[in-house]
């Protein structure tokens, strides 16, 4: 599975890792990524979506979670 917000739509990304020497290798930025169970008010339904930090704090924000 893809490390993707699906609210943010925040994924991996890439840069350098620096070393002393200043030599620059590849190295990944992984999104802060939890799992979060998410009621629909009007269907009750329940759904477990994939969501950043910032995803999370912007549904608390709408009142959703």
């Amino acid at each position: 599975m893809s490390r993707v917000c699906e609210i943010t739509g925040k994924k991996t990304a890439v840069g350098n890792r620096r070393s002393h020497s200043l030599r620059a290798t590849k190295r990944k930025f992984y999104p802060n990524l939890f799992y979060k169970n998410i009621t629909d008010p009007t269907t009750g339904l329940i759904y477990r979506i994939r969501v950043s930090a910032k995803g999370l704090k912007t549904l608390k924000k709408k009142g959703i979670v």
